[in-house]
C-alpha cells in the first residue's frame, strides 16, 4: 500500500471529509484494544506503532534481540507475516521460504533470530514457546488484543510523527491516540525532529520511559558508497528516510524511485531500474528489506548482484535505561506467571 500524501500534510478537505469514517473505525478499534488477551505463559514484549506505515519496528526488534541475548534470554519474534501467503504457525526458514510465503520483514529477520509467522498470534507464541523461546517479541500487534502483552514498546519517527493525527482512512492512526497512549509502556523516538514531542510529553506524564534512538548505517557499506553517484530505490513505509540516511552518509543520490511498502518487484521494473541507472552511470542501492524480496523471488533474483544494500542498525542514546525497563518487565511477568 502507498500512503496517501494527505496523511502527512496539515488536515485537508479530504481528511475532514473522511473523518466520520475514521470516527467509526476508531471507535471499533478502541473497543477491540480493550479486550482481554490470552497468556503466552512466557513474557511478551510487543513492538508496535500508533499508525500504519513504517516507523522502524524491524530495526527495533533486532536491537531488542541483541539486548535480550546479552541478558541470557532466548528471544523469538512472532509476526503476522504481512505480505506472505502462509497462515502458519510456522518457523521461517530463509533457505526455503520466500518473501511471498512469509513476508519480507520476517524473512529478513530470520537470518539472525528465530521467527514464527502466524496469522493467529496466540498459536504463534505457543509454537515459539514449544521451540525454546524464553521471551516473545511480538512484531506489531499492538492494536490486536489476542495475546496478553507484558510490555508495549511503541516506535515513532521523530520527523513524521503521526501525520495529520486523524484515524484511518482520514489519516494514518490505527485507533484514536488517547487509548493508544494509555497502553504505551515505553516510547521509542527514532531520528531527529519535533513531530513526536507532544506524544513524548503525554507518555512521560504517564511515568512511562521515552527512549531516543537513531538508525546507524553499517560503516563498511557506507564507506563503499561514500562519494558514489547512486539511484536509490525502495518499497518501504518511509522512503524519504532511506534517502536521507544515504545522503547523511556522504552518498550522492542522483535519482530516487519509490514503490509502495512491501512491493514485489517485477522483472520489468528491475530491468527499468538497471536501464535508468546505466544511462547516467549510477549505482543501484536499496534497503535490506527490499533485497530480501528480490533475492527470494526467482523472477528477479539474478539481478541481486547488481544492487548494493545499505544495512542499518538502531542505536539507543540511553541503552541502560532500556535494559532496566526490560529487566523489570520480565521479572514482573514471571512473578505473575508464578
Amino acid at each position: 500500500m502507498r500512503e496517501p500524501a494527505f496523511w502527512y500534510r496539515p488536515p485537508s478537505f479530504v481528511s475532514r471529509l473522511l473523518s466520520p469514517l475514521g470516527a467509526i473505525y476508531g471507535a471499533v478499534s478502541a473497543r477491540r484494544m480493550a479486550r482481554a488477551g490470552v497468556s503466552a505463559r512466557i513474557p511478551v514484549l510487543c513492538i508496535g506503532n500508533y499508525h500504519a506505515g513504517g516507523a522502524g519496528k524491524t530495526p527495533t526488534a533486532l536491537a531488542l534481540v541483541k539486548i535480550l541475548r546479552s541478558m541470557s534470554e532466548d528471544p523469538f519474534v512472532v509476526s503476522r507475516g504481512y505480505g506472505g501467503t502462509i497462515e502458519g504457525p510456522v518457523r521461517v526458514d530463509p533457505t526455503s521460504h520466500g518473501a511471498a510465503d512469509v513476508g519480507d520483514e520476517p524473512l529478513m529477520m530470520a537470518v539472525s533470530v528465530p521467527v514464527i509467522v502466524s496469522r493467529d498470534r496466540v498459536t504463534g507464541a505457543a509454537l515459539a514457546r514449544a521451540q525454546g523461546a524464553s521471551v516473545v517479541l511480538l512484531d506489531d500487534g499492538f492494536q490486536n488484543p489476542a495475546l496478553t502483552k507484558d510490555a508495549s514498546l511503541i516506535v515513532i519517527d521523530a520527523a513524521r510523527g503521526i501525520g495529520n493525527g486523524y484515524v484511518f482512512p482520514a489519516g494514518p492512526l490505527r485507533a484514536p491516540l488517547e487509548p493508544q497512549v494509555a497502553r504505551t509502556d515505553a516510547l521509542i523516538v527514532i531520528g531527529e525532529g519535533q513531530a513526536a514531542d507532544g506524544i513524548a510529553v503525554a507518555v512521560t506524564e504517564r511515568h512511562a520511559p521515552v527512549l531516543r534512538a537513531r538508525l546507524v548505517p553499517d560503516e563498511n557499506s557506507a564507506a563503499a558508497l561514500r562519494g558514489q553517484r547512486v539511484l536509490a530505490f525502495s518499497g518501504i513505509g518511509d522512503p524519504a528516510r532511506f534517502v536521507a540516511t544515504l545522503r547523511n552518509s556522504g552518498v550522492n543520490v542522483i535519482a530516487q524511485r519509490d514503490f509502495p511498502d512491501h512491493h514485489p518487484f517485477t522483472p520489468d521494473e528491475i530491468e527499468q531500474l538497471n536501464s535508468d541507472a546505466a544511462v547516467k552511470s549510477l549505482m543501484l542501492v536499496t534497503t535490506e528489506k527490499d533485497m530480501a524480496r528480490i533475492r527470494s523471488d526467482a523472477r528477479v533474483a539474478h539481478h541481486a548482484d547488481n544492487v548494493f544494500v545499505l544495512p542499518v542498525t538502531l542505536t539507543f542514546d540511553d541503552e541502560a535505561m532500556l535494559r532496566d525497563f526490560i529487566a523489570t518487565r520480565l521479572t514482573i511477568a514471571r512473578e505473575k506467571a508464578g
